[in-house]
């Protein structure tokens, strides 16, 4: 399965609780910080939910 690199890049500040939910759930906690998951249906949809807030890469 593939994996993703998820990056956190702005504030949960005035977001919804779902969002500050879903992004606690990717294991983001922290501006800048980056995290790696495979890319599975469910983690795609959390990163759908707050691609506002973070930036995703492809790896091999």
């Amino acid at each position: 399965m593939a994996k993703i690199k998820v990056t956190k890049v702005k504030s949960a500040i005035n977001r919804t609780k779902n969002q500050k939910r879903t992004l606690e759930a990717l294991g983001l906690k922290k501006i800048g910080q980056t995290v790696e998951h495979d890319a599975s249906p469910s983690v795609l949809g959390m990163v759908s939910k707050v691609s506002h807030l973070v930036s995703v890469e492809e790896t091999k």
